[in-house]
């Protein structure tokens, strides 16, 4: 009896310990939370998210696969009312993170069409690099009833 009960309480613990969140779950998160709130602060992206090495990424708006740069022009909005949902990370490893949620909204970009229904799933890979967590992957792809971008390129 006393062996049933101390192994029952290691499954538990072992139950409990998978579900809490790792250091870079949290982080992450917080990071897609930190971002899309300056976004909502400053009408623009916050600069300097993209990895060093790029990010290969598939917008929402179905065109072909796009190639983004660090430096790349940082997006500014004249409305940005979007908010992420359910995020969910999964640690690959302590320097890179795979993050899936969901972002429902309202925005216009700069010099383009208001989007009032803007509904999308995102798949994003994170690498740590430059002492922060950094964009190196992207998919975006719209719900059933929602919209996606108006963009299919990269300005230059």
């Amino acid at each position: 009896m006393k062996n049933t009960i101390i192994l029952i309480a290691i499954l538990l613990s072992t139950i409990v310990t998978t579900k809490a969140e790792t250091e870079v779950e949290k982080e992450v998160k917080q990071l897609i939370l930190d971002d899309n709130a300056y976004a909502l602060k400053n009408l623009k992206d916050k600069a300097k998210m993209i990895s060093k090495k790029g990010s290969l990424e598939f917008w929402s708006s179905g065109g072909l696969l796009q190639s983004l740069q660090q430096n790349a022009k940082v997006r500014e909005f004249d409305t940005y009312n979007l908010h992420p949902k359910h995020i969910k990370v999964i640690e690959v490893s302590a320097k890179t993170a795979i993050a899936l949620y969901y972002i429902e909204g309202n925005y216009q970009q700069k010099e383009s069409g208001n989007n009032a229904n803007y509904l999308t799933r995102v798949m994003q890979v994170f690498v740590k690099e430059e002492g922060g967590w950094k964009i190196r992957a992207a998919h975006w792809s719209p719900l059933t009833g929602g919209k996606g971008t108006t963009e299919t390129a990269i300005e230059q």
